[in-house]
């Protein structure tokens, strides 16, 4: 069975950091893409940053600057770190998992608070 464990959410004031990583167990076949999401209460899931097995990395306007993510393909952890945070980056966020076979999984999900 496999799962994804996220941790490293937390209160923090506005301008901080906070490091996010999400490790994975199981047997999930080779990671096409890791990414994190992000979802707050009555609004849909969105997209903030995403990492393919090759490295190449995308961001979502609203952070580009400010979130860094990066993996491990060793042990098959992605990390978000997030720089300069604001307090509409509040929501929790969530770590998806792509294999090579297209099949996806996420986590359970870790909240991040910043406070004004």
């Amino acid at each position: 069975q496999v799962q994804l464990v996220e941790s490293g959410g937390g209160l923090v004031q506005a301008g901080g950091s906070l490091k996010l990583s999400c490790s994975t167990s199981g047997s999930i076949s080779s990671i096409r893409q890791m990414a994190w999401y992000r979802q707050n209460p009555g609004e849909q899931r969105e997209l903030v940053a995403s990492i393919t097995s090759g490295g190449r990395t995308s961001y979502a306007d609203s952070v580009l600057g400010r979130f860094t993510i990066s993996r491990d393909n060793a042990k098959n952890t992605v990390y978000l770190q997030m720089n300069n945070l604001k307090p509409e980056d509040t929501a929790v966020y969530y770590c998806k998992v792509i294999n090579i076979w297209f099949n996806d999984y996420w986590g359970q999900g870790t909240q991040v608070s910043v406070s004004s």
